[in-house]
């Protein structure tokens, strides 16, 4: 039954985050200590923009769960923790809602108990438009993900095994819904291609859900009886690797997967995320100790975050894609083979500065050309 499957995913999720969750590749990714750099803490702001979308912080709940009892009730704590520290929040997959409408209830919630939040509703890349909308109005939502997952598919025992319907039906729900569309991967990540294809099937936002989090080949392959896809546990890009891979590409990109805290949040809105997501580490607080911790753990990470904008010198999230950063380790080595240059992170904000004295410079020109009728 799906409802069991859910719950099972729930389970072994948990317990991959009791595990030592260990580094990963935004270790590799440091910024670079200019003492002087700091500014006032009132000047910080949190809110960000994107795809004509506005957020008050750019921290969001990801898709997790929903369709059984179960997880109703935790779709009922994260909507309220939600609800208190003004963060979005993304549903489940709600294909459990498709397949029987008795357990709406378990993903409606959301709205329910966080009524004036920004909530996300969930499909995959078989839904129908028709199934796509019905999701949206579920849910009352401000926009849709459509989860992409062939890995997970794989390995499940009763996962899909046809995908070349897939980017042609992404198509068709972006142009077929009236609320933004955002594509998701689960856990292994997005390629510059696959934004780029992303890009031309009119999705608004690539969620790049890389590897470094919840592994759902792991997952599937615990559901299997000889547990025989174990060599693909750990596939895919990490998160770092895919934003460095989306450098440029026209669309704007939110980064999930493998964030473990308030540094790495900083780190991938360096990168140019422009909303940073976490699913099993607010799962296993919300699990172990309850919706009051999980409001603690959302508001902690909140006020960090600031705090390290301020250190930063970065008064709003954009303005952390000005700070320098290093590269280094298995991520440069990545980004060579993909033909990206690090070298531009560790010199920004003298470009920064060098682009903004060229522009004062330009306006001080023009200025006394104007009072002066263009004479010397």
């Amino acid at each position: 039954m799906i409802s069991q499957r859910k719950d099972d995913h729930v389970r072994l999720a948990v317990e991959q985050q009791h595990g030592h969750v260990g580094r990963n590749q935004f270790d590799e990714v440091s910024f670079v200590h200019h003492a002087l750099a700091g500014i006032d803490r009132p000047r910080v702001s949190l809110a960000t923009t994107f795809a004509g979308l506005s957020w008050p912080v750019p921290l969001y709940i990801n898709a997790m769960t929903g369709g059984s009892e179960m997880t109703g009730r935790i779709n009922r704590d994260l909507a309220i923790a939600a609800r208190r520290t003004g963060v979005p929040i993304a549903s489940g997959s709600m294909s459990a809602y498709f397949k029987d409408e008795s357990c709406a209830g378990t993903f409606s919630v959301l709205r329910e108990e966080n009524p004036d939040g920004f909530v996300l509703a969930n499909v995959n890349a078989t839904a129908s438009v028709e199934k796509a909308r019905r999701a949206v109005d579920l849910l009352a939502a401000d926009a849709l993900q459509i989860h992409v997952n062939t890995v997970q598919e794989t390995v499940m025992p009763e996962g899909d095994r046809s995908f070349s319907a897939w980017v042609p039906q992404i198509g068709k729900i972006a142009a077929g819904v009236d609320v933004p569309v955002i594509v998701k991967e689960v856990g292994f990540g997005l390629s510059r291609e696959t934004v780029l294809t992303l890009r031309e099937l009119g999705v608004r936002v690539a969620d790049l859900g890389g590897r470094g989090g919840t592994d759902f080949a792991r997952i599937e392959n615990g559901r299997r009886d000889l547990r025989d896809y174990t060599f693909l546990e750990g596939w895919g890009l990490s998160t770092a690797a895919c934003l460095l891979d989306a450098q440029g590409v026209d669309l704007p990109v939110l980064a999930s997967g493998g964030v473990r805290h308030p540094l790495d949040v900083a780190r991938a809105l360096a990168l140019g995320a422009r909303g940073v997501g976490a699913s099993g580490t607010f799962l296993r607080t919300l699990m172990d100790e309850g919706v009051d911790a999980l409001v603690d753990q959302l508001t902690t990470w909140l006020d960090q975050l600031a705090a390290l904008m301020t250190m930063l010198g970065a008064a709003t999230p954009a303005d952390l894609t000005r700070c320098d950063l290093l590269i280094q380790g298995s991520l440069r080595e990545f980004c060579a083979d993909r033909g990206v240059d690090t070298a531009q992170f560790a010199r920004r904000s003298a470009t920064a500065t060098t682009t903004a004295t060229a522009t004062a410079t330009a306006t001080a020109t023009a200025t006394a050309d104007d009072l002066t009728g263009g004479t010397r």
